[in-house]
């Protein structure tokens, strides 16, 4: 183990994972915003959006991102559309994560009780009312543990985007592999960055659903 090779190498393993932190957050903030609102059309069956929202949904879930990425990069030109490494990767990692956050979501809304509801609008309460302060506050608890593990999911895909030239981990890992044959050296900074990205999240995802848990039965 060349401990030199890590110490001179290991500043560009932390600027690569901070571009991963950027776009992946970027991203994943991104299908967040986008599959709630597909979730939304789902769950209160919009005429005509409802069934393209559940092709948009299949299409994104059933898609790899690195054929996403492909087509975003470079299939595109071929019609004068051209986009930036950072930007085709943050719509593709946005594109395939919407699927899967919307049937989160979808999921989390269809948990709320029925009762819940009726008694909201037996109390007199509005639409926009029930949805703020009865279906969102349990839709958002019950969702938070399958949130997270999409999170992760997310965060772990975006190993692929060294594909549309992004100097990402996985970039500068190959690329200290072929020009030093320092193979050992360089998988190691590529492990202890990316479980410095994700062991965080999964700390938190395993706090905040030990907290709901007891929160709801009191254990």
């Amino acid at each position: 183990m060349d401990i030199h090779f890590i110490e001179k190498f290991f500043p560009k393993y932390i600027e690569a994972s901070i571009l991963v932190v950027k776009v992946g957050g970027l991203g994943i903030i991104f299908s967040i915003l986008t599959g709630f609102i597909l979730s939304l059309v789902i769950y209160y069956k919009i005429p005509f959006f409802r069934r393209l929202t559940a092709a948009a949904i299949e299409l994104s879930r059933n898609t790899p991102l690195i054929v996403i990425l492909f087509f975003l990069y470079f299939g595109l030109t071929k019609i004068g559309i051209q986009m930036t490494s950072q930007t085709s990767a943050i719509i593709g990692l946005s594109f395939l994560g919407s699927g899967y956050m919307a049937e989160t979501f979808r999921a989390g809304l269809e948990s709320v009780s029925k009762s819940q509801i009726e008694s909201a609008f037996a109390l007199g309460f509005k639409k926009p009312q029930v949805l703020r302060y009865i279906i969102l506050p349990d839709c958002l608890a019950n969702s938070i543990p399958p949130l997270c593990s999409n999170i992760i999911f997310l965060l772990k895909e975006t190993s692929v985007f060294s594909v549309v030239a992004l100097a990402d981990l996985i970039f500068v890992a190959n690329d200290l592999i072929g020009i030093y044959y320092k193979t050992e050296e360089a998988l190691l900074m590529l492990v202890i960055c990316y479980l410095v990205i994700l062991l965080p999240i999964l700390i938190l995802a395993t706090v905040l659903e030990r907290r709901l848990r007891y929160a709801k039965f009191g254990n």
